[in-house]
């Protein structure tokens, strides 16, 4: 399939400018998600040397309380009819409070409505529209390829320092993907490794407080620049084991904060209800970042099926990496 550049979806005049919207003529509302099918599938077997898989979700109520005030952990009931059999419950389960997936109902594009022109009123609960489960009826499957920009800054001796928050760049994916000899193939699944998860799961109470209170937390710069990267590449998902991909606060000198006023100039606006790429967060990669080192191998077939939840926002991204 022949696409625009990046620079070329800037220029659109027939769609909001910087969007894929109508490129994708199978398959339309799972997005950047049709870049990963079959070839890749079969590439991606490739990987699997050792027979190891990885898990690569922390536990539901890991992050207690979560980064997002708007959400908690799930309560877990056990029910019981008579005492030869139990059932069980939970409340309180918000989809993205964990490792998770944000579908493309999660941000609108200001000014334009939902990924693809999606009206509004489609978005309601059991209405199939750009729903979660068209990544849970086709799952997302290919080589997951794992960046360790966590690994390549330790490396040089400076380490991220996470209580600061601090944005990232293109530039250190670049950069790791030089020093780990990899390049990015079209439809890869890419797993990028900070090791924020495991420092605000392990830090200090105090610490954690302070950066849920502040909102703040590393990843990505607000820019067009990060934006074309991830288009040019041709990348079926970009997940992290931060909280939000990019980085929190957004950056005072964010590229949208005219096009995404609600958010501040959030980036969630270009990459999802423009582009249509599936968004990670969260996700635990702590064990297949030390296996990948250890190794010398950084590609594995990696397996993401969000739950089957017609009309979902967001959910568990149930992912698994086989190497």
């Amino acid at each position: 399939m022949s696409l625009p550049t990046y620079q070329q979806l800037t220029e659109r005049t027939d769609a909001p400018a910087g969007s894929s919207w109508h490129l994708f003529p199978h398959h339309p509302e799972r997005g950047m998600a049709n870049f990963a099918g079959p070839p890749q599938i079969r590439r991606a077997a490739a990987s699997i040397v050792e027979g190891h898989a990885f898990n690569l979700d922390y536990p539901l109520d890991a992050f207690d309380p979560p980064m997002s005030k708007a959400r908690g952990i799930p309560h877990h009931r056990i029910t019981a009819k008579h005492d030869q059999a139990r059932d069980d419950v939970l409340d309180n389960f918000h989809l993205q409070a964990s490792t998770q997936i944000d579908g493309l109902r999660h941000r609108r594009a200001s000014g334009h409505g939902f990924y693809n022109g999606v009206p509004d009123d489609a978005i309601t609960p059991r209405s199939p529209r750009l729903g979660v489960q068209l990544w849970a009826e086709v799952p997302l499957a290919g080589r997951g390829l794992l960046i360790d920009i966590d690994g390549l800054l330790r490396n040089r001796g400076t380490p991220l320092s996470h209580i600061e928050g601090p944005a990232l760049t293109t530039d250190l994916l670049d950069d790791a993907l030089e020093e780990q000899g990899c390049r990015v193939e079209p439809g890869d699944l890419l797993l990028v490794h900070t090791g924020w998860a495991n420092w605000y799961l392990s830090t200090t109470p105090a610490e954690r407080a302070e950066a849920r209170t502040q909102r703040r937390a590393t990843g990505f710069a607000q820019s067009r620049t990060f934006a074309a990267w991830c288009w040019d590449h041709r990348i079926a998902l970009m997940a992290t084991d931060t909280f939000a991909v990019e980085v929190l606060p957004v950056l005072d000198t964010s590229d949208f904060r005219h096009s995404a006023p609600e958010d501040d100039g959030m980036m969630h606006q270009e990459l999802i209800a423009k582009l249509g790429l599936p968004l990670g967060e969260l996700w635990h990669l702590n064990a297949l970042a030390m296996d990948c080192r250890a190794t010398g191998r950084w590609d594995s077939l990696l397996t993401v099926k969000p739950l089957n939840l017609t009309g979902g926002v967001g959910s568990p991204a149930n992912a698994t990496a086989l190497r």
